[in-house]
């Protein structure tokens, strides 16, 4: 396969830091851009050049690490099963903490190339603020690698933990990158979309308790005011009904260029995601598929509807760093997670550029002022101005297309319980209609992944007003 560009440069530069005994190569690229196949490439010219006999690949998710064995099979053309005769082995994190003396022994008796996915998963500068996985690094790969090299499309972690491996620029603390290609480059290289994101607001909402009634006019002014919690508006029946109104109807006009695009769902927990299917299907006749830690074959169910037709998939955790689904066009934000990495990761998924005809990568989530930030900061990213903010709302209708102020009206209980009700008024929503018998030389058993969207919260909450739609489209001018 033919390398881009970025591929090409950032395999030659560490290629020359590890002639120059640099162990170490730290390469952000930004989600999307091809950072498995330049790594294999990578990792197939180290054995080629005799400079490594085996390869060991980190990730985070086993349907990443599945890609990434796949990867580099294909491009090597040697096997990566971790039987005799093998290259090497693909790996998740998790395994780690069950990798036994044998496997370490490894690093003893042959020269190892190890690739981190993803490395912002794995901390510490020391294993005093080591995390369990970046422990592991510290302990039995750091000093015992013949060469590493260390992927990630956002390098900062949520905790402020030093990232495993890395160095920091002081006084700014801003991680030190090998080889840097962002957003920027890879939009002018059309190697990546140009991001739309669609924040969805609304504008009459009433909380209700034994004591007061408290209006707001957007989710700003809600979650900063009040104990509401973010959760109550992502659980929002209306809410979701409008995001997914919108979200299926602009890949509805998609799907008329590219017949195979699809659109994924982030949930917050597996009822989340429950209930956002059976709302799909029952007012808008929408099949999806659901993806959660819960499903007997989560890897096996990503794979199938990465090369199918159905339109919808719904994830819990499963679908974020790394997952390659290039048909993905559309994503739908409805994640407690507020973190600019999750987010960044998030928006990466529909970010890969394809051969199709059209090349749009929207995003909608709700107008939460933190996802906002986040989201002008992508913004600052897109390398040209022209139409780049676009604001539109959304008015409440009535069945025959007029707009009914009475529409809007809030209905009041104060005979709510302490934790109060909230209302938002909207309008216009009846139409919504692995046991291997050969000897394994890389011994080790994957353990089961679980997800930490575990929870969910089981609160009624009654909208039926008015939306406002604000989108901020990043790069509205025509895709080249």
């Amino acid at each position: 396969m033919k390398l881009r560009q970025w591929q090409s440069d950032c395999i030659a530069l560490a290629l020359k830091q590890y002639q120059n005994n640099h162990h170490h190569f730290l390469a952000l690229a930004t989600p999307g851009s091809g950072k498995t196949l330049m790594a294999s490439e990578l990792a197939d010219q180290l054995l080629k050049s005799n400079l490594v006999d085996l390869v060991i690949c980190f990730s985070p998710s086993s349907i990443v690490s599945q890609d990434f064995s796949e990867s580099l099979q294909l491009t090597t053309q040697e096997r990566f099963d971790g039987l005799i005769g093998a290259k090497g082995r693909s790996l998740t994190y998790q395994s780690l903490q069950y990798l036994d003396a044998n496997f370490w022994q490894l690093f003893n008796k042959f020269r190892v190339f190890v690739i981190f996915d993803e490395i912002h998963h794995c901390a510490g500068s020391n294993l005093d603020n080591a995390n369990a996985w970046g422990e592991q690094i510290i302990l039995n790969i750091q000093d015992k690698a013949e060469y590493t090299l260390a992927l990630t499309g956002t390098p900062w972690r949520s905790d402020a933990a030093p990232i495993v491996l890395s160095n920091y620029i002081h006084p700014s603390n801003k991680i030190s990158c090998d080889y840097v290609y962002g957003l920027t480059e890879a939009i002018t290289d059309d190697v990546c979309r140009v991001p739309q994101i669609i924040a969805v607001d609304n504008n009459n909402i009433s909380v209700v308790d034994d004591l007061e009634t408290k209006t707001f006019t957007s989710f700003k002014s809600l979650l900063s005011e009040t104990s509401v919690p973010y959760q109550e508006i992502i659980e929002n029946e209306a809410v979701i009904k409008y995001v997914i109104s919108s979200a299926q109807k602009k890949l509805k006009t998609i799907r008329k260029k590219n017949s195979d695009a699809a659109g994924l769902i982030v949930a917050s927990s597996v009822e989340h995601a429950k209930q956002i299917s059976t709302l799909m299907k029952t007012c808008f006749d929408e099949d999806s598929v659901v993806v959660t830690y819960k499903e007997a074959e989560p890897t096996s169910i990503i794979q199938q509807f990465r090369y199918a037709k159905t339109k919808w998939i719904i994830s819990v955790g499963m679908i974020s760093e790394g997952t390659n689904i290039p048909r993905l066009q559309i994503c739908c934000h409805l994640t407690n997670i507020k973190t600019e990495m999750h987010f960044r990761q998030i928006l990466g998924r529909i970010l890969r550029m394809t051969s199709s005809k059209n090349q749009e990568a929207i995003l909608y989530m709700p107008a939460e002022p933190k996802l906002l930030e986040y989201a002008y900061r992508v913004k600052q990213d897109v390398p040209f101005e022209a139409d780049v903010v676009k604001f539109e709302k959304i008015k409440a209708i009535d069945s025959e297309g007029i707009e009914d102020k009475e529409l809007s009206l809030v209905a009041f209980d104060k005979k709510k319980p302490v934790r109060p009700l909230v209302e938002m008024g909207f309008g216009g929503l009846d139409s919504f209609g692995e046991g291997i018998e050969q000897p394994d030389l890389f011994n080790v058993d994957e353990p089961i992944e679980e997800h930490f969207l575990t929870n969910s919260y089981e609160r009624v909450v009654n909208v039926y007003g008015r939306f406002q739609q604000e989108s901020i489209a990043l790069g509205l001018s025509e895709l080249r």
